[in-house]
């Protein structure tokens, strides 16, 4: 089995500082950015590189074509040696980005493909990226939420990587803590995962008769101070 990597997914400042000595890098994308209130895209990146210490930190492209990916992939490589910038596997209208992703490659950019759900979408770019050291995000968890078994369809795609190349599986948007464990079985290079998911694998070794008993008085806590009565 592989020893998986973990990545923290979003983190604000004072996460990144918190966390930074416990994982080995770090994931945004376009939607996290605005969670954490990015004004000025390259600006807040810039920003972001500062706190990293250094660590691998995946940013991702807003464009939606080949030509807009491309300028905005090296603007965005240029910030820093340690950046994979992420494209997604497809553009909004579902054609691939394989013809992208080979102009990137082209250029020695770091890569992080991401919003893979597919083996078919591996297929089509792996020998493309098979020389490179290309991070591929597979989507576990909204695998999970279209009713299909994740952990089956990531040990296939993570196998066709192992197999074909030098390339990277990485188990994203994960659901609980013990995807950690999902990822591992399932044979990934790295799993990224929110800090508070991250703070939960702390829990991993607690007794579950002691978690029972602390359950329970949570509940009647909140039902003291909510001044229930029957």
């Amino acid at each position: 089995m592989n020893k998986t990597k973990l990545f923290i997914d979003g983190p604000n400042f004072d996460e990144i500082e918190l966390f930074k000595n416990k994982v080995d890098g770090f994931t945004f994308n376009p939607s996290l950015f605005k969670k954490l209130g990015a004004e000025d895209y390259l600006d807040f990146t810039k920003k972001i590189l500062k706190f990293t210490g250094g660590k691998s930190v995946s940013i991702e492209v807003i464009g939606d074509d080949e030509e807009t990916c491309f300028k905005q992939a090296l603007k965005i490589s240029e910030i820093s040696n340690d950046i994979s910038v992420k494209v997604p596997i497809v553009y909004t209208n579902g054609e691939s980005t394989v013809k992208l992703i080979e102009k990137l490659v082209s250029k020695n950019i770091k890569l992080n493909i991401t919003a893979i759900f597919t083996i078919e979408q591996i297929k089509k770019i792996i020998k493309v990226i098979k020389n490179t050291n290309t991070i591929l995000s597979i989507f576990a968890g909204r695998i999970f939420d279209i009713g299909k078994d994740a952990n089956k369809e990531f040990l296939e795609m993570s196998t066709l990587i192992n197999q074909e190349s030098n390339c990277l599986s990485l188990w994203a948007s994960c659901r609980m803590p013990y995807d950690l464990i999902n990822a591992q079985n399932s044979n990934a290079d790295i799993i990224t995962m929110p800090p508070t998911m991250i703070k939960k694998i702390d829990f991993f070794n607690k007794n579950p008769i002691e978690y029972s008993k602390e359950t329970v008085k949570m509940f009647f806590e909140d039902a003291k101070k909510a001044g229930f009565k029957i």
